[in-house]
């Protein structure tokens, strides 16, 4: 059971085309974003569709699929962990970055799903 404890399965679909990098060790790397949504009432009885933004970043033969299939819009399914990061941007302020590293990709609809 040691694989479920850093482990995140999301639906969503993509905000960008994949960028793809190949390191000078020829990895290759993707790095994306993809949208979830859930639609609740709130306590005024008021329909809310709510949006979350997640970093992705996939490494490798998963790296390949996001090149080879994924575009903009399209939907899809995904596995991976959390990855918490920080960097210094140009002002030399700290800032934090969680990421989704994938393990697996699976591809969906055709499109963009409302």
């Amino acid at each position: 059971m040691s694989h479920l404890r850093n482990q995140v399965n999301l639906i969503g679909n993509l905000g960008m085309d994949p960028e793809i990098k190949v390191l000078e060790n020829g990895k290759k790397v993707a790095r994306f974003s993809i949208a979830t949504s859930e639609r609740f009432r709130n306590s005024e009885g008021e329909q809310v569709k709510e949006t979350q933004w997640h970093q992705v970043v996939a490494w490798g033969g998963s790296a390949g699929i996001a090149e080879q299939f994924l575009k903009k819009g399209k939907e899809v399914a995904l596995s991976g962990r959390l990855s918490h990061r920080s960097y210094e941007d140009k002002d030399g302020n700290t800032r934090y970055m969680t990421e989704v590293i994938v393990n697996e990709i699976v591809l969906l609809g055709n499109g963009q799903k409302d």
